[in-house]
């Protein structure tokens, strides 16, 4: 197993303070959060890259994801498909440069037509995907919003049929559509890049959690996956600032994973 933590646990942490965070705590990666106030987004510039690049090289911890925030199966008409398709070249290209495997995106499908959701998000991906290949990175659709189970997002990425568009897990998600762990994974295997695991008390409050201390059901999501699987805690400590903070978590929340994979 190799475990990485998104920068969304901890919120505009300078780089250094990031990596040095992972080496201590055993963490093989990290998900980078792209977003204008965090350190690392597509706006940076070749030095700035560089020296990302070099600060995790140095410490032997990789760079997982660019965790963009595009919305591929947003309605027609309510965005400009160029400025979408700059938004996602752009979070490609700074995954190329900072030699990371994957990109991020969002169904964000809204209320429209479950069947006009998937279509344009199918025909958005597989131009995506294009570009991808020729950047030698994989662009990955999160189980959210408009599409929350693997059986949603299978939807769009069946028709896609690109070996650069595939899927990323995200546990709360599907738990929340009412799926069980052996259906999304069954839905999600042929596409999945990596998984995001999180803790939360209900439905009703879903404010992070150490790994274990909630209701989401971790054991039976692991149970699907092979020891190659990348997890990755994704903490919303930049939605929900009263939680706890993520550092001292880290490495007994690794350490839980391990538990619950080694039974």
């Amino acid at each position: 197993m190799k475990f990485a933590f998104s920068t969304l646990g901890v919120p505009t942490m300078p780089i250094p303070e990031v990596v040095a965070l992972a080496a201590d705590t055993g963490c093989q990666g990290v998900e980078l959060r792209a977003h204008p106030e965090e350190p690392v987004h597509p706006r940076i510039g070749a030095r700035e890259r560089a020296a990302v690049v070099e600060e995790f090289r140095r410490s032997g911890v990789e760079i997982l994801t660019v965790a963009g925030y595009a919305q591929v199966a947003a309605p027609e008409g309510e965005v400009d498909e160029n400025d979408l398709r700059l938004e996602i070249e752009q979070l490609l290209e700074l995954a190329r440069d900072l030699g990371a495997p994957y990109v991020r995106v969002f169904p964000g499908g809204g209320d429209q037509d479950p069947d006009a959701a998937d279509a344009v998000g199918a025909r958005r991906l597989g131009a995506a995907a294009e570009t991808a290949a020729d950047l030698g990175v994989r662009i990955l659709l999160e189980t959210h919003d408009s599409h929350r189970t693997g059986t949603d997002v299978s939807r769009v990425l069946g028709p896609v049929g690109h070996k650069n568009a595939g899927a990323l897990w995200d546990v709360l998600h599907p738990w929340l559509g009412g799926e069980a762990p052996a259906t999304t994974h069954a839905a999600l295997s042929p596409f999945l890049g990596y998984v995001q695991v999180k803790d939360v008390a209900s439905a009703e409050d879903t404010a992070p959690l150490p790994l274990g201390e909630g209701v989401l059901p971790l054991a039976e999501c692991l149970g699907t996956l092979t020891e190659e699987t990348w997890l990755c805690w994704e903490y919303e400590k930049r939605w929900y600032p009263g939680a706890a903070d993520l550092p001292g978590l880290l490495a007994p929340g690794r350490e839980h994973l391990r538990s619950l994979l080694g039974r």
